[in-house]
């Protein structure tokens, strides 16, 4: 799984953000700034032995991923709950789950969801907005 960012020049410095997960950081240079995006990330994440890749595209677009799908996915799953402003039971709620753990394990990690299920947790997480899969071309750095 892979999400897109954009990078754009403001001043001396690299812009760089994700905005699927709220992560925006700087760089001196666009290299510094793929190294701090990546940085910023597993930080947050703070999951030892986590990395994230970056993959440079065309133009101000890039990407980024992780080899560890569930470790991603549960952290999306928990930024795009705090963009929101929602609660767990919220979550819960709009899932139509009897409990909040049927939905915090996605969130923590603990399983796995199918992408019918993943497709369903981004839906009730994301408002009036869609998720939308689609190929890349972008390239690992």
């Amino acid at each position: 799984m892979r999400l897109p960012g954009r990078t754009f020049k403001n001043g001396g410095y690299w812009i760089i953000e994700v905005p699927m997960l709220a992560v925006t950081t700087q760089g001196k240079t666009k290299k510094d700034a793929f190294d701090m995006i990546a940085d910023a990330i597993e930080s947050l994440v703070n999951v030892e032995g986590f990395k994230i890749q970056v993959f440079p595209g065309s133009g101000d677009y890039f990407e980024i991923g992780s080899s560890g799908f569930t470790i991603l996915a549960s952290f999306l799953l928990r930024r795009r709950r705090m963009i929101q402003g929602l609660t767990l039971k919220e979550v819960a709620i709009r899932l139509g789950a009897r409990s909040l753990n049927t939905y915090a394990r996605y969130e923590q990690g603990r399983a796995v969801p199918t992408i019918e299920t993943f497709d369903r947790l981004m839906s009730a997480l994301s408002g009036d907005e869609d998720f939308v899969l689609t190929e890349s071309s972008a390239s690992k750095i």
